[in-house]
């Protein structure tokens, strides 16, 4: 009897063992999801704060990367603003006409300039009515500040010669400087900081250029284009005569007989031309009056990225006047 039931137990614990498993099995299966589910919502979760942090950082490094241009009208304008711009990050100068000959009574705008004014932020214009064309400056790009450098200057018969001046080009430095504090604020004391040392390399300049041209004995000059009657005044000189007072332009005989009469009757001791024109007539009148012919800069021109360009132009009229009015 013991062995016909031993099988019928021996199937009941195979029973109990598998059923077991089984149980053990669903209860696996049933815990799994709950413990993924978690990880799953977690991961997406991290990459969105990731991408959140790092999203200010794009539009920040833009921001340092930008460039001010400052464009400029004309080369004593360039020459003030790459000195009032020293050592600022993020600024740069661009001089529109580059190097050119003669004046820019008359000058016209090139494809070339429209272009050079589309990058400025800011255009600084020598004012005083030199720039003929500003209107179409104004009506292409009506949004883009405009800085007058000589707006106060009281004008001589009109010339905007302004800048041969000593005293005026400091004027001009001031109101350039403060113009750029005011549209760059960020860095307006660099800006006036700058201002003030080149205002003591100017005053310094005028200074010497007064002790070389004051106890001179001759005052009467002849000179070609209206560009010296600031800087006359300044110094105390008396414009006897301009010759080609308009650029290009060409006395009549009659003029030109009248000039040399001048001179004669004067007894004028120079004629001084500019390294901007071609010195044709004078070379006649030098020959009729045997009058020596000199050469005055009024620094409309002259080399680019040498912030010290005006002062080394003014300092060698000083010196060209020594040697012709002595």
């Amino acid at each position: 009897m013991i062995s016909h039931h031993k099988p019928h137990r021996l199937r009941f614990f195979i029973f109990l063992i598998l059923t077991a498993l089984l149980l053990a099995s669903l209860a696996a299966c049933q815990a799994a999801p709950a413990t993924s589910t978690p990880a799953a919502t977690t991961a997406p979760a991290t990459d969105a704060a990731t991408a959140a942090a790092s999203e200010p950082a794009t539009p920040s490094t833009a921001a340092s990367q930008e460039t001010l241009t400052y464009v400029t009208s004309l080369y004593p304008i360039y020459v003030t603003a790459l000195n009032l711009t020293s050592g600022i990050a993020g600024v740069e100068v661009v001089n529109m006409t580059g190097t050119i000959t003669g004046c820019l009574h008359d000058y016209q705008l090139s494809p070339g300039d429209l272009t050079t004014i589309e990058t400025a932020d800011v255009f600084i214009y020598n004012g005083a009515d030199l720039e003929s064309y500003l209107d179409q400056v104004t009506d292409n790009y009506p949004d883009l500040p405009l800085l007058d450098a000589s707006a106060g200057i009281e004008l001589l018969d009109e010339n905007p010669h302004v800048w041969v001046s000593v005293s005026l080009m400091m004027r001009q430095v001031e109101a350039i400087a403060q113009g750029m504090a005011q549209q760059d604020p960020a860095n307006r004391a660099a800006y006036l900081a700058n201002a003030e040392t080149y205002m003591e390399k100017l005053s310094a300049l005028r200074d010497d250029l007064h002790a070389a041209i004051d106890p001179l004995p001759n005052r009467d000059i002849v000179t070609f284009h209206e560009a010296f009657p600031y800087f006359a005044q300044e110094f105390t000189l008396n414009i006897a005569a301009v010759v080609e007072r308009e650029p290009d332009s060409q006395p009549s005989a009659a003029e030109l007989a009248q000039t040399i009469d001048l001179i004669r009757d004067l007894e004028i001791q120079a004629i001084f031309v500019e390294p901007q024109y071609v010195a044709d007539t004078a070379d006649t009148i030098a020959r009729e009056t045997g009058v020596p012919v000199f050469t005055l800069d009024p620094a409309s021109s002259g080399p680019l990225e040498d912030p010290d360009a005006y002062l080394k132009i003014m300092r060698q009229n000083g010196t060209v006047l020594t040697q012709a009015l002595r």
